[in-house]
């Protein structure tokens, strides 16, 4: 939604009159004017007066005095002139406009303050003109003008409603037949509930004790950091322990918007808030699972995610105790916030191709298009514009339009607020990344194989990192301590699986074959596996969590202890390896007959592992 479509006419142009002196300060204004004769808010002569203008000084001056003139004689345009302004096109070429719009957007500028008498400035003006001869008044009149301009420039700020109200007030003095009040929509002897008003349709201030923030309505409903001071953000929970209140436990009561909780708020659907919960993330793992699944959460850089709630026996004794100690309020919201199933709101990597090109869009690292590397492909991680170079040249490419999604533009997910650009004046560490960050944007924010974010090992020749016992083989300490570049095995695999059998070979002698000899094959083929279990769903030891494992499977088999045995050279033959990985095909079969779901999962799992053994060893059958 776009600010002008709640936003009242006099609030657009109390913003209009604050911004004239940063709008007439802008570079290059002659797409700006042509913009605003194309839509007939401004006359061709004035156009053309300030377009034959050379002096920089005398450009702004032109500018100003043109949006001086729509306050005064088109203020009824002024929703017409916002909108017209605030083009993509438009807002492309001046960051200034770009600005303002995000200050409309987010909340950030407010409406309170009552607009400056006009009487008062026309008044001191007219008493310092008598003190000034007429053949000097109008020399006095353009000094006194560009001296306010340059210190309205070097404080870089908006009018203050103290001063003047421009330069055209000194020159141009007038009288207004009616006046315009701009007040709070807090009337008198009404309520004080503000999380009603437009300009608080995105964002609230909050307190918690005597800690002020700031909360974004969107985040807090897609579980994240969601409350901002200064440029920190924090959740829900570490907002109430940054402010000492961490042992009240209970942020719904803690934190408050003008003396109302927000517990009360979201009780009355003022706000919608997912379910957090403190501490990190889990993913949680589940092997051949029955009807009673779980979900596993993508893990973000820094940000707690909503956890999903599980299906429990909610006859046991521990559900009972437990829910003993949770609050009406808290019960009431398991059952009306569980995770809804809107399409992309929820989703934070989205699969996205350019012409022949595909990759993965990760929100967590998105910035802008030409700033922070969000886009990762097999080979590397790249902002926006580079994997638009990648793909084939298209005339007048344009990453926003180019970049598809589910068959749509990413400039859609941008309009649903589901990817942020960052303002151009952000600091944050992506930004404006260090060294150390720079290195650490070309590879994975998370382990290859188990998904979990840690302490990593980042391969130099492709974005792959791992967790040093992740990895086959391990990766010890002495390499880390070693200075010299580090090769993974799926890119030791890569460069040397060219030369390993030139001659085709049949199953049963491959089967036959020792393992010490074929090791780096095996290792190869299980981390294949690993990585594409991107549930970890055949990870885990199943009888540590399914309680009918073991009367339906004799044998349980699992990708970590195929693991373990190869770390530990366990195995003698090739023969014994593959026995093991198709054992845990043929228990998800077993146990999972009337699940289609984790049966089908299964069989992609099968069909990639006997796709790549083939190809590995070079099979021909």
């Amino acid at each position: 939604m776009e600010p002008m479509d709640w936003l009242k006419n006099e609030e657009l142009l109390r913003f209009f009159h604050c911004k004239k002196t940063e709008m007439s300060c802008m570079e290059n204004p002659h797409t700006f004017l042509s913009q605003l004769r194309d839509h007939d808010l401004i006359q061709e002569d004035r156009y053309k007066k300030v377009s034959r203008m050379k002096s920089k000084d005398n450009i702004r001056k032109g500018l100003y005095d043109i949006l001086d003139w729509l306050e005064r004689e088109r203020s009824q345009s002024v929703r017409k002139f916002w909108s017209c302004v605030f083009k993509e096109t438009i807002l492309n070429q001046y960051p200034t406009l770009r600005l303002l719009r995000n200050s409309l957007m987010d909340g950030s500028f407010h409406f309170e303050e009552q607009l400056p008498e006009r009487v008062e400035t026309e008044e001191s003006d007219e008493g310092k003109r008598k003190e000034l001869s007429e053949g000097e008044e109008g020399e006095e009149k353009q000094e006194t003008s560009v001296k306010k301009k340059r210190k309205l420039r070097s404080r870089s700020v908006c009018v203050d409603e103290e001063e003047p109200a421009g330069p055209s007030a000194q020159m141009t003095p007038r009288k207004r037949s009616k006046k315009i009040c701009f007040s709070s929509p807090l009337k008198k002897g009404g309520e004080n509930n503000i999380w009603r008003w437009p300009i608080y349709k995105f964002q609230l201030p909050v307190t918690c004790g005597d800690q002020k923030g700031t909360l974004n309505r969107y985040r807090l409903a897609k579980g994240e950091k969601c409350i901002v001071v200064g440029r920190e953000w924090f959740t829900p929970n570490e907002f109430e322990k940054f402010a000492g209140r961490e042992s009240s436990k209970n942020w719904k009561l803690s934190i408050r918007c003008m003396d109302t909780t927000l517990g009360q708020l979201i009780k009355e659907g003022h706000l919608t808030a997912a379910k957090y919960k403190g501490g990190c993330k889990r993913a949680k793992k589940s092997l051949f699972p029955s009807g009673h699944s779980t979900t596993v959460s993508d893990e973000d850089e820094g940000e707690d995610e909503v956890s999903d709630l599980d299906e429990e026996d909610k006859g046991s004794s521990s559900s009972k105790e437990s829910s003993a100690a949770v609050t009406d309020e808290e019960e009431e919201e398991r059952t009306e916030q569980q995770p809804k199933t809107s399409h992309d709101s929820g989703r934070k990597v989205f699969r996205v191709t350019c012409g022949a090109v595909a990759g993965t869009l990760h929100e967590k690292r998105f910035v802008s298009g030409t700033r922070g590397k969000s886009i990762r492909t097999e080979t590397s991680w790249m902002t926006p514009v580079e994997f638009l170079e990648v793909a084939p040249r298209q005339t007048n490419a344009s990453w926003r339009k180019d970049i598809k999604y589910d068959g749509e533009p990413l400039s859609v997910l941008i309009e649903r607020n589901i990817l942020e650009i960052h303002l151009l004046m952000c600091n944050c560490r992506l930004c404006k990344p260090g060294g150390e960050d720079l290195e650490s944007e070309k590879n994975d924010d998370e382990c290859c194989i188990c998904k979990k974010e840690g302490e990593l090992v980042m391969c130099d020749h492709c974005p792959r990192s791992f967790h040093q016992k992740c990895h086959l083989p391990h990766v010890e300490d002495a390499i880390l301590r070693d200075n010299g570049k580090w090769m993974c095995t799926f890119c030791i695999f890569g460069t040397s699986r060219g030369y390993l059998y030139s001659e085709e070979l049949e199953r049963k002698a491959t089967m036959s074959c020792q393992i010490s000899k074929h090791m780096l094959q095996c290792q190869y083929l299980l981390l294949c596996l690993c990585s594409a279990d991107e549930e970890q769903t055949f990870a885990a030891n199943p009888c540590l969590y399914l309680n009918d494992n073991s009367a339906v499977i004799q044998t349980p088999m699992w990708l970590g202890h195929i693991a373990d045995k190869l770390q530990k050279n366990l195995y003698q033959t090739v023969g014994e390896f593959v026995t093991d990985v198709q054992l845990i095909f043929s228990n998800c079969a077993s146990y999972n007959r009337d699940n289609a779901e984790f049966l089908a999962m299964g069989n992609r799992l099968k069909e990639l592992f006997d796709r790549e053994f083939k190809s590995v060893f070079n099979i021909s059958e």
